[in-house]
């Protein structure tokens, strides 16, 4: 229910500003968009969204893996990726975004609500069309917040790490949350057993297995949190309120490197939603996915909101 008041609220402050969103240079070919876009995105345009899906796109030398794009939780991947996708674009790269986890409640909008392993399996038929169509023999991954997590069942369960370079994961719900406590202060009340059956039976497992110690949780980290082959980068907020702690996101074992955005950036303010458009973690997603430089530092500047 946080989740959801967060998403709202969002929303609703936006909605103001709906046509707001900054100018884009000339030589732009793909516009990067802000806060008004993501709102009317994701009110209008959930499915697409500027940069993405070029189903004719031929990755280039430079660089030879398609990106694929998962949203987070409520979100869709018109809303979600308004900045990333054009800029990943914009710098040459073949770049997909796919909508998951959607059923009767979600309106055609609202995704990551449906079982995670069912996501994983949309994830998988989407990564086997978007090589199919490029030539490509694995892509890149990069998700916000359950778009950081559910990948790894797709890694783990369903044979993805033959076909995945790199999963970056942008404030990942990984190891589970607390929701500050609330999962926590649930089970010592002993009624979290009969929230997470309501959240199953009105057909919102999603956020039943993101709970720290779900069941879910327990079945995906058995183990360990990595497969070979795989490169993993975290980018996270200590300014996080849905990850909590925001450390739950970080990742141990194999090729891994876990980043909190205010070590670089201490005055960065943005918040587990706002991530989606603050400068220095697009500059750092950017980096994951070319250089790779472990010595990496953005310019800190165009943050995102703080909540």
């Amino acid at each position: 229910m946080r989740l959801a008041s967060i998403g709202i609220a969002l929303s609703l402050a936006a909605a103001a500003i709906i046509g707001a969103a900054p100018a884009q240079a000339d030589d732009e070919r793909h516009p990067v968009g802000g806060l008004g876009t993501a709102v009317h995105n994701y009110l209008f345009s959930p499915d697409s969204v500027a940069g993405a899906n070029d189903w004719d796109c031929k990755p280039s030398a430079e660089h030879p893996e398609p990106v694929v794009l998962a949203h987070g939780t409520f979100a869709n991947a018109g809303a979600n990726w308004v900045k990333l996708a054009p800029m990943l674009a914009n710098e040459g790269y073949c770049v997909f975004a796919f909508n998951y986890g959607m059923n009767h409640l979600s309106l055609g909008r609202v995704g990551g609500l449906d079982d995670i392993a069912g996501s994983a399996r949309t994830m998988s038929a989407f990564v086997d069309r978007v090589l199919a169509a490029t030539g490509a023999k694995k892509v890149d991954i990069v998700g916000h917040s359950q778009g950081g997590m559910m990948p790894h069942y797709y890694l783990k369960r369903l044979g993805g790490a033959a076909k995945v370079d790199t999963l970056v994961g942008v404030a990942p719900i990984n190891h589970g949350t607390t929701l500050d406590g609330l999962v926590n202060l649930g089970e010592a009340m002993g009624i979290l057993g009969f929230v997470n059956n309501l959240f199953d039976w009105s057909g919102l497992p999603g956020l039943h297995q993101m709970e720290v110690n779900s069941t879910f949780q327990k079945e995906l980290w058995a183990d360990g949190d990595t497969v070979p082959g795989v490169r993993y980068r975290v980018i996270a907020t200590n300014r996080d309120l849905v990850v909590t702690p925001y450390t739950n996101g970080f990742l141990r074992g194999g090729d891994v490197r876990n980043i909190t955005i205010q070590d670089q950036c201490p005055g960065d303010p943005a918040g587990h939603v706002g991530v989606f458009l603050d400068s220095p973690v697009m500059q750092n997603v950017l980096n994951a996915l070319g250089p790779d430089d472990p010595a990496f530092k953005p310019t800190c500047t165009d943050y995102g909101p703080a909540v």
